[in-house]
């Protein structure tokens, strides 16, 4: 147990050192300028002036003082961030670098360092097809220390067949979370059924969809007559690589799906960005453009 604890902690501080620089040199300035505070407190009154929006005018002091008044709001800075995140056993795969479960406690280690270099909150949720953890959300660097070692741990420790239910972490966040929070939920999304708790949790929360793929999980390369497990299920079957019809319906029933998740997220105004692990540090790029993105949705 204490050299299993010492290997995590040895981790911790690679992944600390290996998004320091990203956090610092990038992310940190993207980062506040996406997820600004959306709420707003009452700061104070004053005169009313040309280009004021007349919905803020204070009307029992214009009454007093027979003269238009208006209420004037400042930004609420802190936000709290939930990270929620799919450590089933699909997760345990990858045919590049990484396995997607490493990747995907990478992303949530940069996005929890750039929290609270600004000064926010950040919770976990651990989920498979239940919950495995829940770290409130707390500030600081040695609490995003240990959400970064409660992943490692877990991810080192996925039971066997531990199959993937969005809607379980969902629901929780709904019961534990009454303030409105940025929510990264990331996963591999080979699940369904979870469009209703995704709806509900965005109607209250700004919640963000960061889907992790491995390249062979869209196009199946030609490597013969292969056995190949279901992570989640156990189940094995016979493919037959070399076929180019069962490569292409493969890839056209994965892309289907793809597009089918798309279709659901726009529909109901979840936010997505879309990872494949086909390179050392893949989520560098894309979460780069998602920020520039929002960036220029919120000016």
């Amino acid at each position: 147990m204490a050299t299993e604890l010492k290997e995590i902690l040895k981790k911790v501080r690679i992944i600390e050192i290996q998004t320091r620089s990203i956090v610092n040199d990038i992310f940190s300035g993207e980062y506040h300028s996406v997820f600004k505070g959306r709420g707003m407190e009452f700061s104070e009154v004053r005169e009313y002036q040309i280009g004021d929006d007349i919905r803020t005018i204070d009307w029992n002091v214009t009454a007093r003082m027979n003269h238009p008044y208006v209420k004037v709001f400042e930004e609420e800075r802190e936000l709290t961030v939930m990270l929620l995140v799919d450590l089933s056993s699909s997760g345990n795969f990858g045919t590049v670098n990484q396995m997607k479960g490493e990747i995907a406690i990478e992303i949530c280690a940069l996005l929890a360092f750039s929290a609270i270099k600004n000064n926010d909150k950040v919770g976990l949720i651990i989920f498979t097809d239940e919950i495995v953890r829940f770290v409130p959300p707390k500030k600081g660097k040695k609490h995003v220390q240990r959400v970064i070692r409660e992943l490692l741990y877990f991810s080192d420790n996925v039971p066997e067949e531990a199959q993937t239910d969005i809607s379980v972490p969902l629901e929780l966040l709904s019961r534990v979370t009454t303030r409105r929070s940025v929510v990264f939920l990331v996963s591999d999304f080979l699940n369904s059924g979870y469009e209703k708790a995704l709806q509900i949790a965005n109607r209250r929360h700004d919640v963000v969809a960061i889907t992790v793929t491995d390249p062979t999980e869209r196009h199946f390369p030609d490597v013969g007559l292969i056995e190949l497990e279901d992570a989640e299920s156990g189940e094995i079957v016979l493919f037959d690589s070399s076929s180019l019809v069962l490569r292409n319906k493969y890839s056209t029933d994965n892309e289907r799906l793809r597009l089918e998740r798309e279709k659901l997220f726009r529909s109901i105004n979840v936010d997505y960005i879309d990872i494949i692990a086909d390179d050392a540090q893949p989520y560098v790029e894309p979460l780069m453009r998602f920020f520039r993105m929002r960036a220029k949705r919120f000016r």
